[in-house]
């Protein structure tokens, strides 16, 4: 009993030891990037373009640019991904070829983001004659994030109780109506979490991005879905590795970091205020 209890006690206290490392790393992470972006932080920092070879002004048109390509990401996987959800989890029938497909999904989750973006180029850029452009970069960051979307989306389908189905069969509704009016509206925080976390990590990459429309530099944000854009994280990937004068657009650099991160962090937050959210009001409605 002793023994039982001593590592009991190892357990706990390694765990607790785990939680504070990770914790501490990420606050010294956040608290040296806030440091070093703050100098160049301010209105100007946001709303400006570069000028002088990226050595001063802005990143306005980074931001906007990672805004649109986030905006069509949203557009183009969260239908498809919802839309796959509910037919592997409400119509397809349990065999051995939608376990495969779901096996699929899961790998599709694990795929380097690279890869994504190789296949973009192939796809979007050439095959469908689309070019470097803001919408093959939309498309190609939206395949990144269907998985997510999928995976997510089925498991928060999965968490709703079959009787909820079975009532409303019983009282005559249809398989969609069932799904569209009992079954979707206690998933629906499920889902907007996994959409809005999957969108989060598509922000930050590069690589999908890379070969399929972002520029080194452009002083306007994009007018159309043709135009090729800037992005925070290459934009920052450029101003910390291959930019001529590294020493003097590092304080540039670090702003860059810091927005991108309160970015990520708003997505974040965001999904977890939408989950509560939904949740009370489902509750209350109960």
């Amino acid at each position: 009993m002793r023994a039982k209890r001593v590592w009991s006690a190892l357990g706990r206290s390694w765990l607790v030891l785990s939680t504070v490392l990770v914790v501490a790393v990420l606050v010294l992470f956040l608290v040296h990037i806030a440091r070093q972006g703050w100098q160049v932080m301010g209105w100007e920092f946001l709303t400006d373009r570069p000028r002088r070879g990226m050595t001063q002004g802005g990143i306005f048109p980074a931001i906007a640019g990672t805004a649109l390509v986030s905006l069509l990401t949203v557009v183009f996987s969260l239908p498809l991904g919802v839309g796959a959800a509910i037919y592997l989890t409400e119509y397809a029938p349990d065999n051995r070829a939608t376990r495969w497909i779901r096996l699929a999904i899961r790998n599709l989750s694990g795929v380097p983001s690279i890869v994504y973006g190789l296949f973009g180029v192939v796809l979007f850029v050439d095959l469908l004659g689309l070019g470097t452009s803001l919408l093959s970069a939309g498309l190609t960051l939206g395949l990144l994030t269907l998985p997510w979307i999928i995976t997510a989306s089925e498991e928060a389908l999965k968490s709703v109780p079959r009787a909820y189905r079975d009532g409303a069969l019983a009282l005559g509704a249809t398989r969609w109506q069932a799904v569209r009016t009992v079954v979707l509206p206690p998933a629906l925080p499920g889902i907007l979490t996994g959409a809005i976390l999957g969108l989060s990590r598509a922000a930050g990459e590069t690589a999908p991005i890379l070969f399929t429309g972002v520029a080194f530099f452009l002083p306007f944000a994009p007018t159309s879905l043709s135009d090729q854009f800037m992005a925070l994280p290459y934009h920052l990937y450029i101003l910390s590795t291959q930019h001529h004068s590294l020493e003097k657009v590092r304080p540039i650099a670090y702003g860059t970091a810091l927005v991108l991160v309160g970015l990520v962090f708003t997505l974040n937050l965001t999904a977890f205020a939408v989950r509560s959210r939904m949740r009370r009001r489902l509750e209350t409605a109960r």
